[in-house]
């Protein structure tokens, strides 16, 4: 890897750094803005931000009849996607727990990844609850399961591909160079090793 790449590579990582201490501060700041605050995971609003969230809640009878005729057609398509994303939850569950010890690959906190709190906001109706449930848990398996091969495909395969891809995940800069024979045979033991 050319030196100005791994340049860049510890900019961004620094750059991540410093991002994730500014999201922080301003999630402390939102948190005292909007009056709640997080208590071993769990949400708790003040009295007063229940009251201001409520008054901006619209009623079932508002929302359906608000709705357009399409949102009403397609929801059982989107939510019939909700049985092939249990399967897979249950399936990459299931791998993790019988095959990263085998590999001795550190297992994915599934709760790092699927955070469901939005139903605790005041200004929801029932159906905007459940609809955010399903948001969060969807997205959140889908950033589970890219984790969970992420730390496969280090383990298995750390080659970078021979195209440009979009949107790598957080391993991929530090994989071998496609064509790279000889890293390949003297460096898979370095990405194999267990990691606490």
């Amino acid at each position: 890897m050319k030196q100005r790449i791994k340049d860049l590579i510890t900019r961004i990582k620094e750059l991540e750094n410093e991002l994730s201490i500014e999201i922080e501060n301003e999630l402390n700041e939102i948190q005292k803005r909007f009056e709640y605050t997080v208590e071993r995971g769990r949400v708790r609003f003040q009295e007063g931000a229940l009251a201001t969230q409520k008054a901006f809640k619209k009623n079932l009878y508002r929302y359906f009849r608000e709705s357009k005729l399409i949102f009403f057609l397609t929801a059982p398509i989107i939510y019939s996607v909700l049985i092939p994303l249990l399967l897979f939850d249950l399936f990459l569950t299931l791998y993790q727990v019988l095959c990263f010890p085998v590999y001795q690959i550190r297992k994915v906190n599934r709760k790092d990844y699927l955070i469901i709190d939005r139903q605790h906001l005041a200004y929801l109706n029932l159906v905007e609850k459940v609809n955010c449930m399903y948001c969060g848990y969807a997205n959140g398996l889908l950033s589970y399961a890219l984790e969970i091969g992420s730390r496969t495909e280090k383990y298995w395969c750390p080659i970078k591909h021979a195209k440009k891809v979009r949107d790598p995940h957080s391993r991929y800069r530090a994989f071998l160079e496609y064509g790279d024979g000889e890293g390949y045979k003297n460096k898979l033991n370095e990405f194999r090793r267990p990691r606490k």
